[in-house]
């Protein structure tokens, strides 16, 4: 008997092809398409339950709720009425908020950056994983405990680089002070800010970064250029996009953050410019100040503050996604 008679190989069966989803698929696609939905609800039901309760605020005020500096309710908190009519405007606190935001962003994305860079060209395989872990937990820790350790910690030190910063740069505007308080600064709340906005940015810097083209990096190496070299050339005109789009998505969770900013930040009611001045606030550290000893009214009108900064955040969230799919596109 050959040998082929005795090996025979057992052709399987063609396997049908079809269009049609398994029922699995359609269980996972039912499931992810309701998360979805849910998601898009609440956000629609807080936007108009904000909206319903701040409407007559907001039709009263018009602009000069957004434009106005001066935040003063006609109830008093014993419920007596006072001798001026209620006046509510958020202005001072929006340019607190863009003021601490932005400091947070001048300081974090070139650390967010660096880190991101440092994990994906430069660090060791064996604690690659470890540190990715700790910078994503870092994500996790609740707000509270980075406001304790910046007024325990950090403010301390704070206040001495807030001083150092006076006196070399006091001829320019943002770092002159009309009095010698220090502490409790919107520096010192734009510092602990970057750190919570550190975590956020990296991640998205290094996602982008890890779909720089393999080509391109090889053709990089095979012309001589050293990693730093390549880094330049090929990984950060790729990922400029990305490193926007985690920019402002950390500038979006800058905006809305309410119990570190309160905890570090002293909160007075005026238009601070001078960011080592120890005087300022945000919208969210008005409306937890506020809530406590608020009348009806002025809950109406904390409701539409609240409101104003969910559109706000909600706009530079949506901007930065859409920088961030545009980045992924251009990967593929």
């Amino acid at each position: 008997m050959s040998i082929s008679e005795t090996t025979k190989i057992a052709i399987p069966e063609p396997r049908e092809i079809s269009t049609v989803p398994r029922f699995s698929d359609r269980v996972f696609r039912v499931v992810v398409s309701l998360g979805g939905i849910s998601s898009l609800v609440i956000l629609a039901a807080i936007a108009f339950f904000l909206g319903i309760r701040g409407f007559d605020v907001l039709s009263n005020t018009g602009i000069k709720f957004i434009t106005q500096y001066e935040w003063y309710s006609a109830i008093n908190t014993d419920g007596t009425a006072g001798e001026q009519a209620s006046t509510f405007g958020i202005g001072a606190m929006l340019i607190g908020t863009i003021i601490t935001a932005l400091i947070a962003v001048a300081i974090g994305v070139p650390i967010a950056v660096a880190s991101a860079l440092f994990l994906n060209f430069y660090a060791p395989t064996a604690v690659r994983g470890f540190l990715v872990s700790v910078i994503d937990l870092m994500a996790a820790f609740p707000s509270i405990l980075f406001g304790l350790w910046g007024f325990n910690v950090l403010m301390p030190g704070g206040e001495y680089w807030a001083k150092l910063l006076h006196k070399y740069l006091s001829f320019v505007p943002l770092f002159d002070v009309s009095a010698p308080v220090f502490s409790r600064s919107p520096f010192i709340a734009g510092v602990v800010l970057a750190i919570m906005t550190i975590p956020i940015i990296t991640s998205v810097s290094r996602e982008v970064f890890s779909q720089t083209p393999l080509d391109r990096i090889q053709a990089a190496y095979a012309l001589g250029a050293t990693k730093w070299s390549m880094i330049r050339a090929v990984v950060l005109p790729f990922g400029s996009s990305g490193i926007v789009g985690g920019a402002m998505l950390g500038l979006g969770r800058a905006m809305g953050e309410t119990v570190a900013v309160f905890t570090v930040l002293n909160i007075v009611f005026q238009a601070n410019f001078q960011i080592l001045l120890g005087a300022g606030g945000n919208v969210a550290s008005l409306i937890i100040l506020k809530f406590g000893e608020a009348s009806g009214e002025e809950i109406n009108a904390l409701m539409a503050a609240g409101l104003i900064l969910f559109l706000l955040t909600l706009l530079v969230n949506t901007v930065a996604d859409l920088i961030v799919n545009r980045s992924g596109r251009k990967g593929r």
